[in-house]
């Protein structure tokens, strides 16, 4: 198993566990903790729309594989696998395990300094591109960041 599998059990279990207290115990950064915690609730909020909008539909999930309800009711899509969604999932965001948005709010980067991180992440792997244009805009952001920062020292 996993540490992060030991780590989303142990939260499971202890879900009011403060981060410190869980990085500690598994020897880790507090950050990797807020990740983990970021990613259980995505998928818990996932989980509950799926739910939620079998409801609305009318629709008795225990019974959407039996073989007896009629050939027009509605029909949910329970994947194991996410479907690509290039708006709230992309997955040039997501390669790696982890998606960059949350690794940016858990080093609480900027604006500036997520960018460079976003476009880094995602150089070459949005199909088509061979990620020099992505790798510029880093580049870009970070000369910016650079910028502001002795702007700021300076005065």
């Amino acid at each position: 198993m996993s540490k992060a599998e030991k780590v989303r059990q142990y939260l499971q279990q202890f879900p009011k566990a403060s981060a410190a207290e869980v990085s500690k115990k598994f020897k880790t950064t507090a950050s990797y903790i807020y990740i983990i915690r970021s990613q259980m609730k995505k998928e818990a909020t996932k989980a509950k729309k799926i739910n939620v909008s079998a409801k609305a539909d009318g629709v008795d999930i225990d019974k959407v594989h039996d073989s007896r309800m009629p050939r027009f009711a509605p029909k949910i899509r329970l994947q194991s696998t996410p479907v690509h969604d290039s708006v709230n999932n992309p997955a040039h965001y997501t390669d790696g395990g982890i998606e960059t948005i949350d690794f940016i709010e858990a080093k609480r980067l900027g604006y500036h300094l997520g960018n460079v991180v976003k476009y880094i992440s995602r150089a070459s792997k949005k199909g088509t591109n061979t990620g020099l244009e992505d790798l510029r805009k880093a580049q870009w952001y970070l000369a910016r960041a650079i910028e502001r920062n002795e702007t700021t020292v300076s005065r």
